[in-house]
């Protein structure tokens, strides 16, 4: 729905969650499955396509990422504000469409520029959705139940990923790679007309104070650099993301060249690895950041710097193991370890913001981990593999380094909560 906001008013918020906000979720929810299932299934089929397309090198293939990426973050930022001015519905539907339709398309390619093209109109489409989705949830339910709510939405992270590697795998060894691509991208234009069945959610309705309508400017926007808490959170995720974003590239790649699998093989491997890791993972984070939440106000916070750090030991074991067992059980533990921030990380950063900037401060956080973390990453994973004669190995260990980073960051926003906490308090 529109909401005005040309003037400086309050919004009738309930500190409520709004009626039919299940179901919304459930909806939103199963779009952000495929959303992620259409973003992974390329990598479950890049040696096939590499072959298909005679495309000469890894860097090449990884500006394929880099092509997603390019559409995914350059647009995030106009959806973001359209997102706290006009209908968040039908934003989301176009976005649905727009990926799906550059899902199918990317089965027609006959050569590498139109591929590139069909994986920025894919990042274009999600973009939108990305944008707007969390923040959706978040005006829907009530704050005691918020981040409960963005863990289940976050439950689709590891699960369309992994259906993406596993379905991309299957259906590319059966009937080949573009059948892959068809077969899921086009329930997305099913999907999008499910979100006219469901409540839309005012800005901040579900808030306890009252919430200002003040017209969203650049200089409002560019506040959120000052917002040290909205700061640290992202700066963290731009270094998660980085090394999220190269693994998941080159994940199946790398334990078929370096451990001798079989691309279905490896994507089977990583498909229920994903699924079970990442559930768990969600799962236990969601709980963990809800009980130390509840006692410290930098609950959130030390979840996400706990879970990377924990995370660092196995990521470099699994890749200088010359052993495919151990490498393949440090992935499974680093996964679950990783997949502990997929809720907590996106509450924080809605709740570090005024209501009425949440779809802008989510765009921009996705500009922001992409265009500093995985727009390039798995590039330089490729590039750093090129110079060492095609040895995956050595590209793939850039990536713990860069966890490391993650929880420096997360390490000053646990710091930035707990004096925030304390000021409220001595108020």
């Amino acid at each position: 729905m529109f909401v005005s906001m040309n003037s400086i008013e309050t919004s009738n918020n309930t500190g409520k969650t709004i009626p039919g906000a299940n179901k919304m979720l459930f909806v939103l929810t199963l779009i952000n499955l495929f959303n992620f299932l259409d973003r992974y299934v390329l990598s479950a089929v890049l040696e096939p396509i590499k072959a298909d397309l005679h495309i000469k090198n890894d860097g090449d293939m990884g500006r394929m990422a880099t092509a997603f990426m390019l559409g995914y973050f350059l647009t995030s930022p106009i959806f973001g504000f359209l997102g706290d001015r006009l209908s968040r519905r039908k934003l989301m539907a176009i976005g649905v469409i727009g990926w799906s339709l550059g899902t199918c398309l990317t089965g027609i390619a006959q050569g590498f520029s139109f591929m590139i093209f069909c994986r920025v109109m894919v990042g274009l489409g999600e973009a939108s959705f990305g944008a707007i989705g969390p923040a959706v949830i978040s005006d829907a339910f009530e704050s005691k139940r918020r981040n409960k709510a963005i863990t289940f939405f976050s439950l689709a992270v590891p699960l369309g990923a992994a259906l993406g590697f596993a379905l991309g795998g299957v259906i590319a060894a059966q009937l080949g790679w573009r059948n892959a691509f068809f077969i899921t991208g086009i329930p997305g234009f099913f999907l999008a007309m499910l979100l006219f069945l469901v409540p839309e959610p005012e800005r901040g309705q579900s808030e306890e104070k009252e919430v200002s309508k003040e017209k969203i400017t650049v200089k409002r926007l560019w506040s959120l650099f000052s917002n040290r808490e909205y700061l640290f959170v992202n700066l963290g995720y731009i270094f998660y993301t980085f090394a999220m974003g190269a693994f998941s590239f080159w994940g199946p790649a790398f334990l078929n060249r370096v451990h001798g699998m079989d691309i279905s093989d490896a994507s089977l491997f990583l498909g229920p690895t994903l699924v079970v890791g990442g559930i768990l993972g969600t799962l236990i984070g969601g709980y963990f950041a809800n009980k130390w939440k509840a006692k410290t106000p930098s609950g959130y916070a030390k979840l996400l710097l706990i879970s990377v750090l924990c995370a660092v030991p196995f990521s470099f074991v699994s890749f200088l193991t010359e052993n495919t067992l151990l490498s393949m059980i440090c992935i499974a533990l680093s996964l679950i370890f990783l997949f502990q921030s997929t809720g907590p990380i996106n509450t924080v950063i809605v709740e570090s913001v005024a209501p009425n900037m949440r779809a802008s401060a989510m765009a921009i956080c996705i500009f922001m981990i992409h265009a500093f973390g995985d727009l390039w990453s798995p590039e330089l994973v490729g590039r750093v593999s090129d110079q060492f004669g095609g040895n995956l190995r050595i590209g793939m260990l850039i990536l713990p380094g860069a966890f490391l980073l993650a929880a420096f960051f997360w390490f000053l926003l646990v710091k930035e909560q707990n004096r925030k906490g304390e000021a409220e308090l001595s108020e």
